[in-house]
């Protein structure tokens, strides 16, 4: 087995934390928290429902992790996401010394690993994860695709 199919069936979860984003109208991302290689955390999207500006799917995970493992310093744990972090959300990954991070789909608007910033890769970080982007690229960018064609009214 290919080491990276590791990354398959956790992205897989992160997708259907995305699906039930989309079921109550929010955007759907999904993440998914991973410690000693079982998922501790699974969150959704909630930043409408929640009238929350921070509750990214990635910010909310973090959080009921840090709660579950008792402990804020997630440093042998890798975060599955299906799009890629905004800044504040990697601001968190950073600060929560995420072990490692994985991504589905690229985010040319506001990405913050690769595609519009490079936050991860600037040298002055005391230790930023290890990340791999692309995993389940097409499934998890059709899933925004047809969230935001729905909303617009078109196929």
């Amino acid at each position: 087995m290919d080491p990276d199919d590791r990354d398959l069936p956790f992205m897989r979860a992160a997708l259907a934390a995305a699906a039930e984003a989309a079921s109550v109208s929010e955007v759907p991302v999904g993440a998914v928290v991973v410690h000693a290689g079982k998922a501790v955390a699974t969150a959704a999207n909630r930043p409408i429902r929640g009238c929350d500006p921070t509750a990214h799917a990635e910010m909310r995970v973090l959080r009921i992790a840090a709660r579950r493992l008792r402990n804020y310093r997630l440093n042998d744990a890798t975060l599955y996401v299906t799009l890629e972090p905004c800044i504040m959300c990697v601001g968190a990954i950073l600060h929560a010394r995420v072990g490692r991070l994985v991504f589905g789909a690229y985010d040319p608007a506001a990405g913050a690993v690769v595609s519009r910033h490079t936050l991860l890769s600037q040298p002055h970080h005391y230790r930023a994860p290890e990340w791999r982007g692309g995993v389940l690229r097409a499934e998890c960018a059709a899933q925004l695709q047809a969230f935001f064609a729905e909303r617009r009214g078109g196929p």
